[in-house]
């Protein structure tokens, strides 16, 4: 329990810190998201000056309320769950594009990236036991994949598979012409149709450094004294493999498999800018293609929060795993 509440209050002032900078960052960035919005109302008829100032109220921009006043706003928003109003989508709120755009999101990345990691730890796990095997030679193949830029191999794969031989859309999130959102199974076979590709690229292009890193933490781990002991006791080899020598192994992948996690915001912006996907990445180039400080500054909160969580469960899980880092910390 004492390990537990150092880890929570660590990370409550990392995200008091982190929400602290997100409030400063916009308002030190040139531009101004009212002038923003203001020139869309202005395409419809004459603003007055009235009109300005309850877009500034509403933005929370206005330069008549002190500073320090703004700062425990923006934390009171914060908790009542207001993020202001997004420009881009106006006249949505900032919590309902992120509530809109965050599931798509979640089930392309998210599920890509774990599917990555279990695929890319057990054939790793594999290859570090069986050296020399045809698994072990997948490795200069699967790292190959993984230096080529996301971006291009996204572009190939668009290519090969969504042009020239058209298996899978070449973009967007379902089929908006034919099927209906909801909890449909039309609707939920498109998503999955259209998500192939994307997170066939997603898992390309990070599988060989999951199975990479395994295969070398499972040759080392192989090496030391109690590997050897288990075998002198005439235990299992596949035992051996897995609670005595990947459990030691896996340690290195998971806390890099705690910043993948919370990063899967962040990361799927290339993804879903390459794809056309509807989720928060694009909302996130869309948001700073027009200046819309109210999304930016909502999205940087939620990847704050997906980050910092991330590697607040992988710290309690690797406590769990390994009980010297709870005596240490």
């Amino acid at each position: 329990m004492k390990y537990v509440l150092r880890k929570l209050g660590f990370y409550l002032i990392a995200l008091w810190a982190a929400l602290t900078l997100n409030f400063f960052l916009p308002r030190i960035m040139p531009g101004n998201p009212v002038d923003q919005l203001i020139s869309k109302l202005s395409q419809k008829g004459y603003v007055t000056p009235a009109t300005r100032h309850a877009v500034e109220l509403m933005l929370g921009s206005d330069s008549s309320v002190p500073m320090w006043q703004q700062y425990l706003s923006y934390f009171g928003n914060i908790f009542r769950g207001d993020l202001g109003v997004s420009v881009t989508y106006f006249p949505n709120s900032v919590s309902s594009v992120i509530g809109n755009t965050l599931p798509w999101t979640v089930g392309l990345v998210g599920i890509s990236t774990i599917l990555a990691f279990v695929f890319g730890t057990i054939l790793g796990m594999l290859a570090g036991w069986k050296r020399g095997s045809w698994i072990d030679n997948l490795i200069p193949v699967t790292t190959l994949f993984q230096s080529i830029p996301y971006f291009w191999l996204a572009l190939i794969l668009l290519y090969f598979f969504g042009l020239k031989n058209p298996i899978f859309p070449l973009f967007g999130g379902y089929d908006v012409w034919s099927v209906t959102p909801g909890w449909s199974w039309a609707f939920i076979a498109s998503v999955i149709k259209y998500g192939m590709l994307p997170a066939i690229t997603i898992v390309l292009s990070s599988v060989g450094g999951w199975m990479l890193g395994m295969r070398n933490m499972m040759v080392s781990t192989l090496s030391e004294d109690y590997i050897l002991t288990a075998e002198a006791k005439g235990l299992s080899r596949f035992k051996i493999m897995t609670s005595y020598a990947a459990r030691n192994a896996i340690l290195p992948s998971i806390s890099g498999f705690a910043i993948s996690l919370g990063f899967v915001v962040a990361g799927s912006i290339v993804a879903e800018s390459v794809f056309s996907y509807p989720g928060i990445g694009f909302a996130l180039l869309t948001a700073v293609q027009n200046n819309d400080y109210a999304l930016m500054q909502g999205i940087f909160m939620i990847i704050t929060i997906s980050v910092l969580g991330a590697n607040l469960f992988m710290d309690l899980i690797y406590g769990l795993i390994d009980p010297r880092t709870r005596a240490q910390g």
